[in-house]
Order: C-alpha cells, then sequence, then structure tokens
C-alpha cells in the first residue's frame, strides 16, 4: 500500500501538461492546452488539458480528470499502478511490496497478465546479458547486427533459451501462475496439460504500450529451417491487440511531438537500427496489415506520416491500401524507397547520421507522385491501363476531407498524367455519388434492423395491443418547478430527456430535475464547501412583561458543515449512488476535522468520481476582463453564499417533499380501507404544507 503522503507528494510533483503531452500532442490555447482526444477518432481536437486546476476534460467522450485518472483511462491501469508510473516518471521513491500469494490471488486477470509480461521482459533480457548461453547466442546476435549495449538496454531485447520450459519453470517458481503465463501466449499448454515455452530458442523483442507497459512479444528463430517461422508474435489477448499497437511507440513518441513527423516501417530492427542512427520519430506495424487504430495512435502526436519502403515493388503496391487508410485519417503521406536491395535497417547501419537524415529528407516524396511513378512502370503505352491508373489514383484522393488538398492533388494529377482537370473532378463527384449511396444504403438496413429488433422487443411477452395509454390517471402537480429549455448539464448516472409528450417521459422529467437539484447541491459542496457563511438564527425568547420577543443571533459556519448539518437532520441522502458516495466521505472528513471538497476528490481513486469533479470544474466560468476593465460589478457567488446555501438546501428539501407528495397521491386512490385513506391523506395534507412553507422561505429568499 502507497503511503498517503507520498501520494500526495506524487499529485503535488506531477503536471497533468507534462505527463499528458507524452501521449497527445497538445498546443496551446489561452490558460489551457487542446489537443485531439486520444479516445476517440476525430478531426478538431476537443480535449482540453487545464494546467491551472490540473485536469483534463475530453469533450468528445465526456470523460474528465486528473493526471492518475488520465494514466488509469488510457492504459487500463489500476489506481496504484498509475501512482507508480507517475513516481518513477518523476523520481519520487515509494515503498515498493513484493507481491505474495495473497495479493496476486486477489488481482484481477488483466492485472495479472500485465504483471506476468512484465516479469518476462526482465527475464528475457537478463537472460542475454547475464547468462553463459543469452550472452553467446543471443547478444552475439544482436552485436553482429551493429546494435549496441546501449540500444539493447534502451529497447530491453532479450532471448529465450532453446529449451522446453526454461521461461515457464523461472517463472512458475516466482509464483506467477500458468494461467496467465497461457493466457498471455507465453506458455503453450496442451489439453494433457504439458506446457512449453512459445518463444524457445528465440531473441526477443518487447511490444510495449506508450506509457512502456508490456503487452506482448516478437521473437525471431536464429535457426535456418524453412518449417520454422522467421518471427512470431504473441497471439491476441485481452492486453494484446495488435491493430491497436505500434512497435517503438514508447520510444517514439517525444522525437515524433519534436519533429512533428513520424517514419512508419515494417520491422523491429528497422525501428531500431534508424533509432540508434539518430531517427528516433519511428515505429513499425510489426508485420502487420496497417489499421486504423495504428494510424490514430500517430495521430495524437503529429499530422504528417513518411511511409519507408524497401526496393520491393509487389511490396509496395500491396501497401497502397495502408496510404489510402492514412488518407482518410485526414493525415498527410509522405513515401520514401531505399535503393534496390536495401531496407531502413540494413542502410541505416550502412550511413551516417547525417547521411541518413540528409536522405530522408531529399528523398521523401508525395503519395501521388510515388503512386503514380510506380503504377504508369506497369501501365507503360496501354490507354487500357492508363485509364485504370488515373482511377486508382482518383480514389485514393477521394479519401481526403480536406478541399483544398483535393484540389491541389487534382491539379498535380492532372499535370503528372497529363489529362484535364474538368475530367478528374468528374471522377471525384461519381466515387463521392458511390459512397454517399452505400453509406446511405448501410444506414437504412442498420436502421431497419434496429426497428425491427425493437419491435421484437416490446412485444416478447405480450398478448395484446400496449399502445394504448387512455387509462392512465395524470398526476396533478402543483406548483411543478418548470424545465428549463436549455439541455441540463450531464449528470451521472442519469439518461438525457427531450421528449416531454408522453406519461412515461413526464415520470423522466421528474427524475432529471430531481437530479438537477442533486447535482446544484453536490457542486456547491465541492466548489464552495470550505468557505464560511454567517446565517441568521432566528428565535423568541420570553421577555421580562412575560411576552414573547423575536430575536436573531448571527452564527458563522461553513458551506459544508451547514449542508450536513440539514440533511442528517431530517436523514436525507442523495439517489444518486455517486454522489451519495462522495457526500458519504464528505461526512467522514468532517470526523476528522477534514473539508472536503473539489482538490480531495479529484485525487481520488474512483475513476467516476473524478471525472465528475473535472467535469464540474470544467464547467465554471470566469469574469470577463472587459468587463473588469470597464468596472462593471458582477456580484460574486461567494458574496452570496449564504444566501444560495440556503436556497440550494431547500430546492433540495422541496423536491424530495414534492416526490413524497406524488407516491403518496398515487397511494391514496389505491387504498380502499377508510380508516387507512384518511391516514394517508392526513399524511399528505402535511407534506403539501411543509412543501408550501419551503416554497414560502424560497420566495423570501429570490
Amino acid at each position: 500500500m502507497i503511503p498517503k503522503e507520498t501520494i500526495d507528494l506524487i499529485f503535488e510533483t506531477a503536471r497533468v501538461e507534462e505527463v499528458i503531452g507524452d501521449f497527445v500532442s497538445l498546443k496551446k490555447a489561452g490558460q489551457n492546452y487542446k489537443g485531439l482526444s486520444p479516445f476517440v477518432t476525430e478531426k478538431t481536437p476537443s480535449f482540453v488539458v487545464s494546467p491551472v486546476k490540473q485536469i483534463w476534460k475530453d469533450f468528445s467522450t465526456g470523460k474528465g480528470g486528473n493526471v492518475v485518472g488520465f494514466m488509469m483511462e488510457l492504459e487500463s491501469y489500476s489506481y496504484p499502478e498509475a501512482l507508480r508510473y507517475l513516481a518513477k516518471r518523476y523520481n519520487i521513491e515509494i515503498e515498493e511490496r513484493k507481491l505474495d500469494e495473497e495479493d496476486q490471488r486477489k488481482a484481477d486477470a488483466k492485472e495479472s497478465m500485465y504483471l506476468v509480461s512484465e516479469y518476462a521482459a526482465t527475464y528475457f533480457n537478463e537472460t542475454i546479458n547475464n547468462s553463459q548461453k543469452g550472452r553467446a547466442i543471443g547478444l552475439s546476435y544482436f552485436k553482429e547486427r551493429g546494435f549496441t549495449q546501449e540500444t539493447i538496454d534502451k529497447f530491453r531485447l532479450g532471448y529465450s533459451l532453446d529449451e522446453w520450459t526454461a521461461f515457464s519453470d523461472a517463472a512458475i517458481s516466482k509464483g506467477y501462475k500458468l494461467e496467465f503465463l497461457d493466457k498471455t501466449g507465453l506458455t503453450i499448454v496442451k489439453e494433457n496439460g504439458k506446457k512449453f515455452d512459445r518463444f524457445k530458442g528465440r531473441v526477443m523483442f518487447p511490444i510495449q504500450s506508450m506509457s512502456g507497459r508490456v503487452l506482448g512479444f516478437g521473437g525471431r528463430t536464429l535457426i535456418t529451417d524453412k518449417k520454422a517461422a522467421k518471427y512470431l508474435n504473441s497471439p491476441e489477448s485481452e492486453i494484446y491487440h495488435k491493430s491497436d499497437v505500434l512497435y517503438g511507440i514508447y520510444q517514439a513518441k517525444s522525437s515524433i511531438i519534436k519533429k512533428d513527423n513520424c517514419y512508419l516501417v515494417e520491422g523491429y530492427t528497422d525501428v531500431i537500427s534508424l533509432n540508434q542512427n539518430g531517427i528516433e520519430n519511428v515505429v513499425a506495424s510489426s508485420g502487420t496489415a496497417l489499421t486504423a487504430g495504428q494510424i490514430n495512435l500517430i495521430k495524437r502526436f503529429t499530422p504528417n506520416i513518411t511511409v519507408l519502403y524497401d526496393g520491393d515493388a509487389a511490396g509496395i503496391k500491396a501497401s497502397f491500401r495502408g496510404i489510402d487508410l492514412i488518407l482518410e485519417q485526414g493525415m498527410n503521406v509522405k513515401v520514401l524507397t531505399f535503393p534496390d536491395g536495401h531496407d531502413p535497417d540494413s542502410y541505416a547501419r550502412l550511413i551516417s547520421t547525417s547521411e541518413m537524415q540528409e536522405y530522408l529528407n531529399n528523398n521523401s516524396t508525395d503519395f501521388i507522385k510515388f503512386k503514380t511513378n510506380i503504377l504508369l512502370g506497369d501501365a507503360k503505352n496501354d490507354p487500357i491501363k492508363k485509364a485504370g491508373l488515373i482511377r486508382d489514383i482518383v480514389n485514393s484522393i477521394s479519401r481526403i476531407d480536406d478541399k483544398i488538398k483535393r484540389n491541389v492533388y487534382v491539379q498535380e494529377t492532372s499535370r503528372l498524367l497529363d489529362i484535364q482537370e474538368d475530367i478528374l473532378f468528374d471522377e471525384l463527384a461519381q466515387i463521392d455519388s458511390r459512397e454517399q449511396q452505400k453509406k446511405f444504403e448501410q444506414s437504412k438496413r442498420k436502421n431497419y434492423n434496429q426497428q425491427t429488433s425493437e419491435r421484437n422487443t416490446s412485444n416478447t411477452g405480450n398478448t395484446h395491443n400496449t399502445s394504448n395509454t387512455s387509462n392512465i390517471q395524470p398526476t396533478q402537480n402543483p406548483g411543478l418547478v418548470i424545465v428549463p429549455d436549455e439541455p441540463m448539464p450531464e449528470i451521472p448516472g442519469m439518461p438525457t430527456n427531450n421528449n416531454t409528450n408522453n406519461t412515461k417521459d413526464s415520470n423522466l422529467d421528474k427524475k432529471v430535475i430531481a437530479a438537477h437539484q442533486e447535482k446544484d447541491l453536490m457542486d456547491l459542496l465541492l466548489a464552495y464547501g470550505a468557505f464560511k457563511i454567517i446565517l441568521i438564527d432566528e428565535y423568541e425568547e420570553e421577555a421580562e412583561d412575560g411576552t414573547l420577543e423575536k430575536k436573531e443571533e448571527s452564527i458563522e459556519t461553513t458551506v459544508t458543515q451547514e449542508i450536513v448539518d440539514r440533511l442528517q437532520e431530517d436523514d436525507l441522502n442523495f439517489d444518486n449512488e455517486l454522489f451519495s458516495e462522495i457526500f458519504n466521505e464528505i461526512i467522514e472528513g468532517l470526523k476528522e476535522d477534514e473539508i472536503r471538497t473539489s482538490k480531495y476528490f479529484t485525487r481520488h481513486q474512483n475513476l467516476q468520481i473524478n471525472s465528475f469533479v473535472a467535469n464540474a470544474e470544467t464547467e465554471k466560468y470566469e469574469l470577463s476582463e472587459n468587463w473588469i476593465k470597464k468596472d462593471i460589478i458582477v456580484k460574486k457567488k461567494e458574496d452570496r453564499l449564504s444566501q444560495i446555501t440556503e436556497e440550494t438546501i431547500l430546492r433540495f428539501k422541496e423536491r424530495i417533499i414534492f416526490n413524497k407528495i406524488d407516491k403518496a397521491g398515487k397511494d391514496v386512490i389505491k387504498i380502499n380501507d377508510n380508516i387507512e385513506r384518511q391516514n394517508k391523506m392526513k399524511y399528505l395534507i402535511e407534506l403539501n404544507q411543509l412543501r408550501n412553507l419551503i416554497n414560502a422561505k424560497l420566495n423570501r429568499i429570490l
């Protein structure tokens, strides 16, 4: 368990803009920073980081929170793991506790898989550096390829002994369960219970996430047996999804941001050799076909990709789909090939760093020119093939949304292929029309399937038509608070509602209003809980002549103490589970003479809580500088907190009483016994009197 003092030090030291800047390319926007969402694909930045408040907000997904919450959301860290990551980044020492059997039993499967993978990376690296066989075989292979010890350590390269169960036995002896060795694919377990190491006799390339977590492995065989696969990768697992991973992204991310460009290669050694030669902004798709998920990893850091190919024409043609996919994601793409017989790995080992940088700068070409040159070689003087080439080029251009870029590429294609721009624009329009029709048909099918599914669901178990609602009794709601026209703020666990045309939606309106009152009260606690307020206590005291005299007394308290006292006197809590959890923690804080506000809860390990608090902080507005300059007087919330606190508590209580009145009114209709009905009516009258009293107080405040 990490001590509270250490957790506080981590939060005070870690800068949210610095940490998130490792994963998202951020640009200054006033006091804040903006970037593309790391959680969804988007073209317009909606991800905001506030250095002042030390929070982040993703408007695309509604997520938000503190720096720890970001790591938990992005990398699926547990709360302690996120703290450890930040402590390591900022060189903060924490008390590590060795994982014992009880801890390992309690750890969930996903976390156990991460732990097993991390152990494997360390084991393979220690084997290559410290064991006799590892140094003689694995280390020798990497040294022959020209990799320095610094590079080997940087990429955590390793070796798996050429023995059937060497790694598995070592892991099990350290307390790691065979179940998770199997799930990560590190160990293959047969039906008869026999096991063996998947990567037996291979040099190892750990595949890391953007934060450095080991997700899986690539293993290269060192034997010449044609039956053995040259490269073997970890199978898909709960923590390793090939389509969303890029090899080298952990080592490359800072350089990609700095250079505003990413070099994309195919293999592990391509990345490592280029990196060692000073080209650090390079990643690999690891031999798999390029995916939208991989492209969007790069898009977080830069809109520019340069694809590096060897001289194999067949391989280049097969990769054209990848270029189109890059264009679809709104990226700028250039292409570069190496001289015949060379790939990025071999060429990086052949020339110096300055020569390599010069070659990359001088030989990167626009994808249109590149694709045209490649395909023209096939078309030669054949008009049919040339027409196909033109359609192929225009099809690539159609993937680009930006109209200006489209026009520029059409002009370039017209010049290169000696064809009129009008013809190219006509072809482009036809492709767009076909795509629109295709999307329309897909949308129709989706809507039809959805409607069919809903009808089937609603008719399940029903043998009669349920559409007649004439027998539903309208609820009498005297003095109902009117829902404002503007949209309600998002409330955790509360559905949005835009339709008030039927009884079901009317009931939802009541829930939305109630949730709105709860949120107002919770916002007050979080934002102003520690503020002091002056309350006027009115009471009657007997005078010397025996008459009752009205008196007032000023009482100083805090917003938090007043709200807690007023709710507890009537044994009230929040219906919203998240708010209730926060409120209960606020009460616990008072018992320890601590007022817990936003700052406390933005450090909470519950992602929902610190996301809600971040949203609440984002909704706050600042007074315009122009208003201040022009001496326009605006009464701040802090100046009228006593009034706001009283009003918010009363509205909260009024809503609870209203809900009780609503329920009691419905119960009266169902009661047949006269005495029971009279008692219920008496209760209903008392509730209405109490509600009227609260409304009278509210009117006085207003």
